[in-house]
């Protein structure tokens, strides 16, 4: 694990991580705000003090294992982190990786939430990263950045207070936001959840008009009563 005072120093570490091409079987990133939730969901002691904790692992044990973790240490620090854990016990990296688990679970005990699944080129996550803290700023609204930075798969979740009209709007305008940023950065609104309710108004923003009439008038013929998850990913007034 490493710990870094800005979540942008984060992601540049990322970037350089990927770049050198060490071999890892995982690497993750959970923000401030996700850290003090799993802290308090799980009842830890992860360090609050950094803005972002950077997750690896490798599996290939022995010499090889050992230089992959030594190669990603240096790569943090040279990329301004401000301490490095190597955790040897197994124990102790199941700990961190429990961490990250928890991490959604321990965001939705914050509020209602709005899990994004934005997913951009890992060359451009410290882009990503800083705009969305930007957005959250600008907003005044909670936002924890969690996500898969080994592919670019980010789950940047929004948590608002839906008894409280002006935060749900703001919480909307937000997640918008958010798909608006990954496109802006050459990313998909989706990496794994896929497109539901919540983004099919922006799945034309994505793939373009002509794309999604194709898209509808193969719903269309193959579904001409409109029963087959009706509502979802293409939804059309006229289907």
């Amino acid at each position: 694990a490493a710990l870094f005072d800005s979540g942008v120093a984060a992601g540049r570490a990322i970037t350089e991580i990927i770049r050198s091409g060490v071999s890892l079987s995982l690497l993750e990133i959970m923000d401030r705000t996700t850290i003090a939730a799993v802290n308090r969901y799980k009842r830890m002691d992860l360090p609050t003090e950094a803005a972002a904790m950077l997750l690896a692992q490798s599996d290939a044990g022995g010499e090889a294992g050992a230089a992959d973790v030594a190669t990603v240490a240096k790569l943090c620090r040279d990329h301004g982190a401000i301490e490095c854990i190597e955790a040897e016990d197994p124990a102790e990296g199941e700990l961190l990786l429990e961490a990250r688990r928890a991490a959604l679970i321990a965001l939705d005990q914050l509020g209602t939430t709005m899990i994004d699944d934005v997913c951009v080129p890992r060359s451009r996550l410290a882009e990503f990263i800083g705009m969305i803290e930007v957005c959250a700023t600008e907003l005044d609204i909670t936002v924890g950045v969690l996500g898969h930075a080994g592919d670019g798969n980010m789950h940047p979740t929004v948590v608002f207070d839906a008894s409280d009209p002006g935060q749900a709007e703001r919480a909307q305008q937000a997640f918008d936001r958010i798909m608006e940023i990954g496109l802006e950065l050459g990313g998909t609104i989706t990496g794994e959840h896929g497109v539901g309710v919540l983004k099919r108004t922006w799945l034309a923003e994505e793939i373009g008009p002509v794309a999604i009439d194709v898209h509808r008038a193969i719903k269309a013929a193959m579904d001409p009563k409109n029963i087959l998850n009706p509502g979802k990913v293409v939804a059309d007034e006229a289907l």
